[in-house]
């Protein structure tokens, strides 16, 4: 286990082989996510990329709920006035937007709260695995705060246009079993399980080919129309640059020596 520098000691990034975790870690404050953290972000997946033997992240919470959302605490500092709300709504558009782009496939493991912001940062992930209590509520309007445009774009590409509004309109809770039902979740687990299943799917995930991935990745949010989406050429480019690569020799070669294929990312 391998732990990289970060800007922020409340949010922390693990490298174990090929799978990288990224933990928020402010359990006096409910993993409550404040502006620190949001910029540290797009530094610590940065980093991940840039790994070589990284293949697949887990972003979870270090202990107990995933997050409360974003620290209220900020709202009589950074978030005081109208033009402080606007680039504090920038850092999370930022976070987001990082965790969508990131060009290894992101897995949220889900317990506890999962609420408001944090709910955003679950769902600008690829996957999500939660535990039998994990909840989720979006309370915007209860607070009088509004999302900028492109905060929605990852949660209506999971759950739709009207499922969203209902989310943001009532600010209800939903559980975990709900969630699955609504598209929210790939998995319900339970609770003592939930570490283990997100290290046995990331572990799948992480014996794939790399490049495929990441082509993967990229051409269904370009379908999706995320923000965060390449441009059409670039996806083809790199859904081509595959079958120029060592991996898809190595692909074909492990399926007619009937074994598991060694991949590379080359």
């Amino acid at each position: 286990m391998h732990r990289l520098p970060t800007p922020c000691p409340r949010l922390v990034a693990e490298i174990d082989g090929p799978v990288a975790r990224l933990l928020i870690d402010n359990p006096t404050r409910r993993n409550a996510i404040d502006i620190a953290m949001w910029r540290a972000f797009p530094v610590l997946l940065a980093t991940i990329a840039g790994q070589s033997d990284a293949r697949v992240v887990i972003l979870s919470s270090r202990e107990g709920n995933f997050s409360a959302g974003a620290d209220i605490s900020e709202f009589a500092t950074e978030r005081a006035t109208a033009e402080g709300s606007r680039a504090y709504e920038r850092e999370n558009v930022r976070a987001f937007e990082a965790v969508s782009a990131c060009p290894l496939p992101v897995l949220a493991a889900i317990r506890g709260f999962c609420f408001g912001a944090g709910a955003g940062l679950a769902m600008a992930c690829d996957l999500r695995i939660a535990s039998e209590d994990a909840s989720f509520a979006i309370p915007a309007a209860r607070l009088g705060v509004a999302y900028p445009p492109r905060a929605f774009a990852s949660i209506v590409a999971v759950i739709g246009a009207a499922r969203t509004k209902e989310l943001f309109f009532t600010g209800r809770r939903v559980e975990a079993a709900e969630a699955l039902s609504l598209g929210m979740l790939n998995r319900v687990v339970p609770g003592d399980r939930l570490a283990a299943e997100a290290e046995a799917l990331a572990t799948a995930i992480a014996r794939g080919a790399p490049m495929t991935h990441t082509a993967t990745k990229r051409a269904v949010d370009a379908a999706a129309g995320l923000p965060s989406a390449l441009p059409e050429a670039e996806v083809q480019a790199l859904a081509d640059a595959c079958f120029e690569s060592a991996d898809y020799v190595e692909g074909r070669l492990a399926f007619s020596e009937k074994r598991d294929p060694s991949f590379t990312g080359r």
